[in-house]
């Protein structure tokens, strides 16, 4: 049973992900956290953190990592499955809707429309990653005094880093992670 709804929460995911992995993590956190509540919301970050900085699509690999937490490895290649499945099928659809019509103007006003849709899902699933870094919650605390000072400080040079530097984002996550080490076993 497990595995059926793994393969459909996941499929829903897959569906309706409009914008690429980002896009999909309010998705995922609403199946595996709220619905369901496979993870807590510290598993799920950590759980981002990892499909983050492995290689491959977030989206793919946040399936494979709540299958694997969920139901081990039937459960990884399930939620996995589910989670492409709709996108393989799409994409051979629109694929072909895109090549054939890609002049008309209703076309252009369906992706201009799509644009700002997506750019506030991935908005909206940074702003809750940013407060779980930064207080320990999914939602603004009553104390906003509760932040945690090393987790800004972190946050602050790691974006400046990106921002002002041309480094490998891989570079900045493995010293972030490295001074949080240090940080925090130093506290």
């Amino acid at each position: 049973m497990i595995l059926l709804e793994l393969f459909w929460s996941f499929f829903q995911i897959g569906l309706f992900s409009i914008g690429g992995g980002y896009a999909a993590l309010p998705l995922i956190q609403q199946q595996a956290v709220d619905l369901h509540g496979w993870l807590t919301m510290t598993q799920f970050t950590d759980i981002m953190t990892i499909a983050e900085m492995t290689p491959g699509p977030i989206a793919i690999n946040s399936a494979t990592f709540v299958g694997i937490q969920t139901a081990g490895i039937p459960g990884a290649v399930i939620a996995t499955l589910g989670c492409i499945f709709p996108s393989c099928v799409i994409v051979l659809c629109l694929s072909y809707i895109y090549r054939k019509y890609k002049d008309l103007r209703v076309l252009q006003g369906i992706l201009g429309g799509l644009r700002p849709a997506v750019t506030a899902m991935i908005t909206s699933a940074a702003v809750t990653m940013v407060i779980m870094a930064f207080y320990g919650q999914r939602t603004l605390p009553a104390d906003p005094g509760a932040i945690d000072p090393v987790a800004v400080v972190i946050f602050a040079a790691g974006l400046l880093v990106l921002q002002l530097k041309n480094v490998d984002p891989i570079k900045v996550m493995a010293c972030a992670g490295a001074a949080g080490a240090l940080i925090y076993m130093a506290l």
